[in-house]
């Protein structure tokens, strides 16, 4: 990984970590006295350079749960809720959240937040509260080289994206209630049709299929990006035994989620091996330190999460 020094904003270097594929760039604001103030100020410069490059790092911008929010609103402004969920986060405060509640052993593959729904955020920002004794990195993949890794007769078969479906049980991951934050199923069904999700009631929960693009044109430069969650959703993602003992159960098409081509057809499991090495290739990871705040910008930038060991805290906040 190349590392070199980039220009300085308001008295502060930039270090930038670059392997060839993705680039961090990191403001270490250890010495500055006031880190909400040197924030507030360039929160412009650090805006332009999210849009261009797509991750920026502040190392001790924020100790505490109030201070990641003034951080979140001076360069994202309003925080977003989390929305037609597929991951179990607990709320914090407002609407910051923790981070993905998975086990520590396991890692979070690559993936652009809600990029499988009809709505995602711009913006996303991560505040190290508590970092781990070892690993418990958030990678972080340029989706622009993910998709240029990607070779032409697989892009070709997701050229017209994804179709997720999913079959919210109690006890069997995430409830229907908890994905969409009401008990109504009248709400629900409104959300349903006003986002082009098609649903049906079961005895035992709700199902539901749609289907969304599996690249996009990044908001402010325009540039195409490998945008889906085919990899999270696909039953590959789940580990063989758990993979096993639910095929034992239920068919692929009443898996908890599953990912689909456009047309229905079945992803064979190489193709999302493939997907995987691209974003090994493309992946960046720097460890986290108490006080960092990680600033993404949702559509160039994948983000995951590695196993750690030790205690962690993550908070998370969407704009």
């Amino acid at each position: 990984m190349l590392r070199t020094e980039g220009s300085t904003l308001g008295g502060v270097p930039a270090d930038v970590h670059d392997n060839g594929h993705t680039a961090a760039l990191v403001y270490d604001l250890a010495t500055v006295e006031d880190p909400l103030a040197w924030v507030t100020a360039h929160r412009e410069p650090l805006r332009a350079a999210l849009r261009s490059s797509g991750f920026v790092l502040l190392r001790g911008a924020a100790g505490d749960v109030g201070a990641f929010h003034e951080v979140v609103s001076a360069v994202g402004g309003d925080l977003l809720e989390y929305t037609e969920r597929s991951t179990p986060r607990s709320a914090v405060s407002g609407n910051i959240y923790t981070s993905t509640e998975y086990p520590a052993d396991q890692a979070i593959p690559m993936h652009n937040e809600n990029s499988y729904a009809s709505r995602w955020p711009e913006l996303l920002f991560f505040s190290c509260q508590t970092p781990p004794a070892t690993g418990g990195a958030t990678p972080i993949a340029d989706s622009r080289s993910v998709l240029a890794q990607l070779p032409a007769d697989l892009r070709a078969r997701f050229a017209d994206g994804v179709v997720y479906t999913r079959a919210y049980r109690d006890g069997l991951g995430l409830s229907w209630e908890e994905a969409f934050q009401t008990a109504d199923r009248g709400a629900v069904e409104q959300y349903c049709t006003r986002h082009g999700i098609e649903f049906e009631w079961a005895e035992d929960g709700l199902r539901t299929r749609h289907r969304r693009p599996a690249t996009a044109q990044a908001a402010h430069t325009g540039e195409e990006v490998w945008f889906n969650q085919a990899n999270l959703f696909h039953v590959s993602s789940l580990e063989p035994e758990v993979r096993e003992a639910l095929l034992g159960v239920y068919s692929e098409a009443e898996l908890p989620r599953n990912a689909y081509f456009a047309d229905g057809g079945s992803i064979p499991d190489e193709a999302l091996r493939t997907i995987a090495s691209a974003y090994d290739r493309v992946a960046l990871a720097l460890p986290y330190r108490q006080g960092d705040v990680l600033m993404i910008d949702n559509m160039l930038m994948a983000h995951g999460r590695e196993p750690y060991t030790g205690d962690r805290r993550i908070l998370v906040a969407m704009s």
